[in-house]
């Protein structure tokens, strides 16, 4: 069906104004909307099942003869209907009724009911069932396909969504949707074709493989995922493009100061992260948009290598702007930062909403005027009245965690007569392989996948908190040896107030149990002069305990620290909990990270803190944690802003992505109308998804 004035849902027998409102809460605007909205489970109502033979926790359709109604008062008012097919007796039990619907229930009325059998306190019983009267001599009525259950929403009833998924289809089959992909892509992999593939998963006939398709690996189900993400693909490598015709500054300086910076440093780049720094200047040379993504686990030197960006940019006559999503992080960048660059006489300006007016004002000053080569800052970075000189290149960490318009606000002020800024986004966060290729095609991609020479993998235990006083004790031979450890609270919900406090809790009881060990803490409600004293006394060695709250997630390199305990381990994510263990193993000494945990472990917990202690590699931790929550709890669709898919999941369908990738090729070369059709299909209106 093609998007003309048919498609409007108001062409649907029913749908009116209200009706058209709460659909569009599902996702349904026009009627091919429909097509997609594919059922969540199915239930069978095509065959009748004797009274008899129920057992509980069985969902099936029965037809039987009223023999007693009554309205109840044990406890809570009830409508019990007690039915018999001749093979056993069935309660059904309404607790919202009307008079009038107490009423159709006379002994000898026939009905048919779709329900869970459960056990009740007279036998067998269904707790408000789907019910249909039948007329004298009429048949229960059993469907031709599995009934399709559809994603819910307030007003829109599922008899009401079959019928409308019903009128859709009609439609379908007088006209039917086009087929965009070429048999060169479907026949190789054996794909039904589109409008077979959504019959099918609407109305499955009786013997359809239920299990397969709850698994969403039915072929059909295939059909519509590899579309789904082959126009996500196809979106991407668009945009892609459209970077490559973009104009950018090409930063082609000889490079002097970028090889004095490599020179002084106290250390060697490693094979990665040379090889890293080499794709990025090259791309920095040329006279388009760099659009680059860093992955590297914690620890793996990723600032050191955008600094090599930043100095590239400076020493081409252009402004550097590097955005960290917290004042910790962003204050240790810029600190960094400040200690790499002073001696080539380039003076990084800090910006923060925290940081006085005065300051402020002084500072976007000397970013306005240019005198600002270097701008380390939060998300004041794009807020109004931040005007840039001449802004070069932009640099994301932690990428994730930034919304996409808080990237472009950021991407848009370096518009001007030279083009678009370059781009480099780095992540902490490993991003498995297929997720990147769905997520991220739009990105080069550059991985450091090496660790610092020296470092030894941090070993993992996991202990109940019935062993509280061993690991305060391991936590005193640690410090009492030289060493250095970190207590972290865990996130209560969203809970500041509850964070601190549970830092203020271990931060006394630790205290009081290790009277010669210095002592600090750092929570999100300090000060941020209160936060950094504190940070700047673990990192000169005078606090040699820090307990603190989630806050030392990121950004903070204390290579003395050998020592993590994480409390409450069960509540956190893989990802979190690895970042945090990352803050320790930064120096020559072995270290170690113990998870103390609440018991019992559900089955969940119990799994993440296995893949911890079994693994080190972050690549290895994302997987699984892609596994366990999806990509959008792994990515942050929510602050991302990637689309929900409607039928794919990135999870399930992932050994779908280097076919999709393929095809994706295959049709720009040989089939570009196809393709801009498929984008009208399944992304119309996000143009600018993954822009930044």
């Amino acid at each position: 069906m093609a998007d003309t004035p048919d498609s409007s849902l108001t062409t649907l027998r029913g749908v009116g104004p209200a009706l058209v409102d709460k659909l569009a809460k599902l996702g349904v605007h026009v009627v091919e909307d429909l097509l997609f909205l594919l059922p969540l489970r199915y239930e069978d109502r095509t065959k009748l099942v004797r009274i008899g033979s129920l057992v509980p926790g069985l969902r099936c359709l029965v037809e039987g003869e009223v023999l007693l109604a009554e309205t109840v008062y044990r406890g809570r008012r009830s409508l019990l209907v007690r039915v018999s097919d001749g093979s056993g007796q069935l309660t059904l039990r309404f607790f919202h009724f009307s008079r009038a619907q107490a009423a159709q229930f006379r002994p000898g009325v026939r009905l048919s009911c779709y329900g869970e059998a459960r056990k009740g306190p007279a036998g067998l019983e269904m707790i408000h069932p789907e019910y249909r009267l039948l007329r004298a001599g009429a048949d229960a009525g059993v469907d031709d396909a599995l009934t399709p259950i559809y994603p819910a929403t307030e007003g829109v009833q599922q008899g009401r969504l079959r019928n409308l998924t019903g009128q859709a289809l009609e439609k379908m089959r007088a006209s039917p949707p086009e087929e965009l992909l070429p048999a060169s892509v479907r026949d190789p992999f054996g794909m039904p074709p589109l409008a077979d593939a959504i019959q099918y998963l609407h109305r499955p006939p009786p013997d359809a493989d239920v299990e397969l398709m709850l698994a969403g690996k039915h072929p059909c189900q295939q059909r519509l995922a590899f579309e789904e993400l082959l126009a996500h693909s196809l979106s991407l490598r668009h945009l892609r493009a459209l970077a490559e015709s973009e104009q950018a500054i090409a930063l082609d300086d000889d490079h002097a100061l970028v090889d004095r910076f490599v020179g002084d440093l106290p250390f060697t780049l490693t094979g990665a992260q040379q090889r890293v720094v080499g794709e990025i200047l090259a791309d920095l040379e040329r006279p388009h948009p760099m659009m680059r993504l860093i992955q590297g686990d914690v620890g793996s030197g990723k600032t050191v290598v955008a600094a090599i960006a930043c100095l590239k940019a400076v020493a081409s006559g252009v402004q550097a702007a590097i955005m960290a999503p917290t004042e910790l992080l962003a204050e240790q960048h810029w600190r960094s930062f400040s200690d790499w660059f002073r001696p080539l006489g380039i003076e990084p300006a800090w910006l923060s909403g925290s940081r006085k007016a005065a300051a402020r004002r002084e500072a976007r000053a000397a970013i306005a005027d240019g005198s600002a080569r270097v701008v380390v800052g939060t998300h004041a970075l794009f807020q109004e009245g931040v005007e840039f000189d001449t802004l070069g290149l932009v640099v994301i960490d932690e990428q994730h965690r930034f919304g996409v318009h808080q990237r472009m606000a950021l991407r848009d002020k370096g518009l001007g007569a030279g083009g678009q800024p370059h781009q480099l986004v780095m992540t902490a966060t490993p991003i498995p392989r297929t997720l990147a290729m769905a997520a991220y095609a739009d990105l080069d991609t550059s991985i450091i996948d090496e660790l610092p020479p020296g470092r030894k993998p941090v070993t993992t235990i996991a202990l109940p908190d019935s062993r509280r006083d061993e690991i305060v004790e391991r936590v005193h031979s640690a410090c009492a040896s030289g060493q250095q450890a970190y207590w972290v609270c865990p996130l209560i919900g969203e809970s500041e107030t509850l964070d601190f406090e549970a830092a203020e809790r271990s931060y006394a009881m630790l205290t009081e149990a290790l009277p010669d060990v210095r002592v600090g803490l750092v929570h999100g409600r300090m000060r941020p002069a209160e936060k950094e004293r504190g940070m700047q006394a673990f990192k000169q060695g005078t606090i040699q305990l820090l307990v603190a709250t989630t806050v030392v997630e990121v950004g903070v390199d204390v290579p003395n620290a050998s020592l993590m305990i994480i409390e409450n381990a069960e509540r956190m994510g893989l990802s979190q909990l690895h970042q945090l263990r990352g803050r320790v193993g930064r120096g020559a000494a072995q270290s170690h990270c113990v998870l103390m945990y609440k018991p019992p472990l559900g089955r969940l917990a119990k799994t993440r803190l296995a893949v911890l202690r079994e693994s080190n590699d972050g690549f290895v931790v994302a997987e699984r944690d892609l596994e366990l929550r999806g990509p959008g709890e792994l990515l942050g669709t929510k602050q991302t802003g990637l689309p929900e898919y409607r039928v794919a999941d990135l999870v399930r369908d992932a050994e779908l992505m280097p076919k999709v990738m393929r095809a994706a090729q295959q049709l720009e070369r040989h089939a570009p109308d196809a393709v801009q059709a498929i984008l009208r299909r399944w992304l119309s209106g996000v143009d600018r998804y993954g822009k930044v």
